[in-house]
C-alpha cells in the first residue's frame, strides 16, 4: 500500500557540454580602438566667456587663431562643392584662407572666410556665419523680379540717401514689441566705387545700438534704468544687375570690429553682380 504525504525529489544534473567545444560567453567581446590621448587644454593661453543673451560668445585672441585654423582643417573638405539646383559653386580661392561663392542662377559671387559656415533657412538668398561668433556673418538679400526695374545703382539717388534707406531697413527689421527698448543709430559712412567689373556699387556703414531695462514694469521711473544690451556694426554693399537690386549685408559687433575687419573688407570688395545667362 501506497505511503501518503512522501514525495520523490529527483536530482537532475544539467548536460556537460562535449570536451571538444570552449564553454559559452554570454558576452561578446568587440574591439575596442585605442583613441589617441586628449591635449592637455590647460596649456592653451586662452580664456572663454560665458554666453548670454546680451553678450555673444567673447573669445580671446589667441584662442581665436587656434580655432580657425580647426575649423578651416574640418570644414574645408574639398576644393570645388556644387550646391543643387541653382547651379552655386563654392570654390577655393589663392591662398586658401577665403572660398568663393558664386550664384550663377540668381546672379551675384563674393569671397567669405573659409572657416564660415552656410545656415540655411535664414530669410537671405545665402547666409553665412562665423560658428563661433556668431554676431558676426553675412547676408545677401536680392529684390523681386516681378517688383523691381533698376538700371543703375543710382536709382536709389546718391550714396548719402541711398544710406538713409539702408538704415530705415534696418531698424524695421529691429523692431521690437518688448516695453523699455531704445535703438540708437547713426550712419558712419556712404561711399560709391567702380568695380573691376566696370559696375557702380554703393558702400555703406551704420552703428546701431540697443538699450534695454530689466526691471521695464516698474512704477518708478528711476528703478526703470535702461542698460546696453548690443552694439553693433552693419557693412551694406549695394549693387544693380538684371534690373534688380542686390545688397551684401555684413555685421560685426563693435567689441570683435577691430579683429575682424580685414575679412569683412576683403568680402565686401569681393561683392560682384553678374548678368544672368539666358
Amino acid at each position: 500500500m501506497p505511503c501518503l504525504g512522501v514525495t520523490a525529489v529527483a536530482s537532475v544534473q544539467p548536460p556537460r557540454p562535449p570536451p571538444h567545444l570552449p564553454p559559452l560567453s554570454l558576452t561578446p567581446r568587440v574591439a575596442v580602438p585605442q583613441l589617441p590621448r586628449p591635449r592637455d587644454i590647460s596649456r592653451v593661453p586662452a580664456a572663454v566667456a560665458v554666453s548670454t543673451p546680451s553678450q555673444p560668445l567673447a573669445i580671446a585672441v589667441p584662442f581665436q587663431v587656434l580655432r580657425r585654423n580647426v575649423l578651416s582643417t574640418l570644414l574645408s573638405t574639398s576644393a570645388f562643392l556644387l550646391f543643387g539646383p541653382k547651379r552655386t559653386a563654392l570654390a577655393e580661392t589663392t591662398g586658401g584662407a577665403f572660398r568663393e561663392y558664386i550664384d550663377t542662377f540668381d546672379g551675384y559671387s563674393f569671397l567669405y572666410p573659409k572657416g564660415w559656415i552656410q545656415v540655411r533657412g535664414a530669410g537671405a538668398d545665402i547666409f553665412f556665419r562665423d560658428p563661433v561668433l556668431l554676431d558676426v556673418n553675412m547676408s545677401v538679400d536680392i529684390s523681386s523680379p516681378s517688383s523691381s526695374n533698376y538700371k543703375t545703382v543710382e536709382d536709389l539717388g546718391p550714396p548719402e540717401k541711398a544710406a538713409e534707406g539702408v538704415l530705415k531697413q534696418y531698424l524695421t527689421e529691429f523692431m521690437s514689441t518688448r516695453l523699455g527698448v531704445r535703438r540708437e543709430s547713426n550712419v558712419l559712412s556712404a561711399s560709391s566705387k567702380v568695380g573691376d567689373d566696370g559696375k557702380l556699387y554703393y558702400e555703406v556703414e551704420v552703428n546701431i545700438k540697443s538699450y534695454a531695462s530689466n526691471n521695464e514694469l516698474a512704477v518708478m521711473p528711476k528703478d526703470r534704468v535702461q542698460s546696453l544690451e548690443w552694439d553693433r556694426r552693419y557693412l551694406t554693399v549695394l549693387g544693380v544687375e538684371n534690373n534688380r537690386l542686390y545688397a551684401l549685408r555684413l555685421q560685426s559687433p563693435e567689441r570683435v570690429l577691430l579683429e575682424e575687419e580685414g575679412d569683412l573688407r576683403r568680402v565686401m570688395d569681393s561683392f560682384r553682380v553678374n548678368k544672368i545667362e539666358a
